[in-house]
């Protein structure tokens, strides 16, 4: 009896003391939470916002607001930005698989579902860059241009020229909207569903010849295809390639290395920013980082309304309807607009929602 005791008695303590030290641990972290947060210390962490879709709703309004006025760059946090980014990827290999990283044939596993395959053609191994088409590249100011109608009578185009490099996004349309979005491309994004939704499939000469004039447009600039993220886009990948060679196409391809989204993803993560899977504008501003020393972001908002109440297109150039809050999507656009909007206000990079001031 007085053994069974002694042993509870020990087991109490035993329970006691690890309690005791959870608690301790608890304050301990809250204590260097605090201290991460205080405004003599700069962190990535403490500048990021989290917070799920139901409290955006409550606060939309302040990211409604004009988000220009009285902004400079944080050269500062910039660089510290850079610097922790680099703990995850380094843009300039993750920017594209090169020529030496496979051969014919290889076999690759799709970055978002492992079970399923492709094999490397001859066609897509000939387009891989021999080096990273970022490889010692570095920017004053670069421009990342979403494809938000926000834009639509912005007056943005010559603003968004006049960047050092500007990055655009899904091969959206330019010619018939410069005044607003610019025509100027140095890194041209392009996701496979791209060819299904707006060139049907390139199965007749007329979308064929329509998306060749495109890309001609483009002059000899990057043209960036996730080929390996999903089944489902190959063949229209490999037509892209093939047509790219037959007609002797003046772009220089890239294909994001393997570990990029998950790079990317795991930097936010990290960072308190709860996202399933970033965005093409996410991603390209991330990659931004490495080698441009001021980042302007023009057509990211993910709301159907702008500042004054009108109605806001999805895309500036089409009438896709798309549901921002919907969780069947792969992407959480308004944590990350809000993300974005909190670096801006550090001076992290400069969010454009409005209409340009040369408008």
């Amino acid at each position: 009896m007085r053994l069974t005791r002694k042993r509870w008695t020990i087991c109490t303590i035993g329970l006691l003391l690890i309690f005791y030290k959870t608690k301790e641990r608890a304050r301990t972290n809250e204590h260097q939470e605090a201290q991460l947060t205080s405004e003599n210390e700069l962190s990535t962490s403490r500048l990021l916002a989290n917070g799920s879709e139901k409290v955006l709703r409550k606060n939309l309004p302040t990211f409604l607001q004009d988000t220009q006025e009285g902004w400079k760059v944080n050269a500062t946090l910039v660089g510290l930005i850079r610097k922790d980014i680099l703990h995850f990827l380094d843009a300039e290999r993750d920017v594209s698989v090169i020529k030496s990283s496979f051969k014919p044939g290889d076999t690759i596993h799709y970055v978002l579902d492992r079970r399923r395959t492709l094999n490397v053609s001859h066609a897509l191994h000939s387009l891989l860059p021999e080096v990273s088409p970022l490889k010692n590249k570095r920017f004053k100011t670069c421009a990342v241009v979403g494809n938000s109608g926000v834009l639509l009578n912005s007056g943005c185009g010559k603003e968004i020229d006049s960047h050092d490099f500007v990055i655009r996004c899904n091969l959206a349309p330019l010619a018939e909207y410069a005044e607003d979005v610019g025509l100027r491309s140095d890194f041209t994004t392009m996701n496979p569903s791209v060819i299904q939704r707006v060139y049907g499939g390139l199965l007749n000469d007329t979308v064929r010849e329509r998306f060749v004039q495109r890309l001609r447009l483009l002059n000899d600039s990057v043209l960036w295809i996730p080929a390996f993220m999903v089944k489902g886009g190959e063949k229209h990948v490999e037509g892209v390639n093939e047509l790219i060679l037959k007609r002797k196409l003046p772009v220089h391809m890239a294909y994001p290395s393997l570990r990029l989204v998950h790079a990317v993803r795991g930097y936010w993560l990290t960072n308190k920013v709860n996202i399933k899977r970033p965005s093409t504008g996410l991603l390209m501003y991330t990659l931004a980082t490495r080698f441009c020393d001021e980042i302007h972001l023009y057509g990211f908002w993910p709301f159907p309304k702008d500042a004054s109440g009108n109605l806001v297109k999805y895309h500036y150039y089409d009438m896709l309807k798309y549901r921002y809050f919907s969780n069947a999507s792969p992407h959480r656009m308004p944590l990350e607009f809000k993300t974005l909007k909190t670096l801006h206000s550090k001076g992290a990079l400069k969010l454009t929602t409005s209409k340009c001031r040369s408008a």
